[in-house]
């Protein structure tokens, strides 16, 4: 049976959320052991010859496909600046209350996709994106409204707020900035971009990681936030970027704090008190909304 664009455009998303999620738990494990930028460097190195690889069996790489290289430098620094705020954030962050902050950024693609590409906001979305923005913060504040009133929100979650800035801005852009390749391609030239954008960034802090002697759960989660949610998810979100606005792409992101939710779950860790999860029902209620606005796909 072959999909609609539409619907393969959706089903990309829903594997995006759910490969993504994990990066939340085991990073919240790995984050204190080692610098952010010395994890994101080879994060992306890795994640970026596995996509240049698929890339090259395509047969595609050409050279339209290289050209305007500043567009990969765009897109490679936007997606290196979310990386490394959210490994910083997690140091401080729990699991599930930066998932939530990341469900902040359909919010955030919405503005960005009016002001870079005109994409308008239903008033079934808008109430959706507002439904969603609530229970995110319900979660941040967890469920404490007078932390809330006071915006007593904790420095790790304050710090991946803006890595998700960075976030949004990337999804409107790279339907403005893709002249026609592929996805896989372009994941590669962005990957490469954002590689040679973090070594000149991180460099040192890299040079000086005792890498031989770093334990096994900063491997661990090296290897699946290169391969799962890099490699994976990169091109699941440009293959539905190109399918759907960028607020629709982005709302999936609602679906994090429950998959984080199974994943501690699984991993042993308490779950978070039954007034925290009215935030996250509500995440879950702001991406049904949006999915029945079908009609302006």
């Amino acid at each position: 049976m072959t999909l609609a664009p539409r619907q393969a455009g959706h089903l990309a998303m829903l594997a995006f959320s759910a490969l993504v999620a994990g990066s939340f738990s085991l990073g919240a494990m790995a984050a204190p052991l080692i610098d952010p930028a010395a994890l994101t460097v080879p994060r992306f190195a890795l994640a970026g010859a596995l996509v240049g690889a698929a890339a090259s069996a395509s047969g595609k790489i050409d050279r339209k496909a290289m050209a305007a290289p500043w567009r990969y430098l765009v897109l490679g620094g936007l997606l290196a600046i979310y990386f490394v705020l959210m490994f910083e954030g997690l140091k401080t962050a729990a699991p599930v209350s930066a998932a939530a902050v990341f469900t902040l950024t359909p919010l955030m693609a919405a503005g960005f996709g009016w002001v870079v590409l005109r994409q308008k906001v239903t008033a079934r979305m808008a109430l959706a994106l507002t439904i969603g923005a609530a229970g995110a913060v319900w979660v941040i504040f967890r469920g404490d409204l007078a932390s809330a009133m006071r915006l007593q929100i904790g420095r790790g979650e304050w710090i991946y707020f803006w890595g998700c800035a960075a976030h949004a801005l990337y999804a409107p852009m790279i339907r403005r900035l893709n002249r026609g390749e592929p996805a896989v391609v372009f994941t590669f030239g962005m990957m490469v971009a954002g590689f040679l954008l973090l070594c000149l960034y991180g460099w040192r802090t890299v040079m000086a990681t005792d890498w031989a002697n770093l334990p096994a759960i900063v491997w661990i989660c090296l290897v699946y936030v290169s391969v799962a949610a890099s490699a994976l998810s990169f091109v699941l979100v440009q293959f539905a970027t190109l399918r759907l606005p960028a607020a629709k792409v982005m709302a999936y992101t609602y679906l994090v704090p429950s998959w984080v939710l199974l994943w501690e779950i699984a991993l042993g860790r308490p779950v978070p008190p039954a007034v925290v999860l009215v935030g996250v029902v509500l995440t879950i209620g702001a991406l049904g909304l949006l999915l029945k606005d079908e009609g302006h796909s």
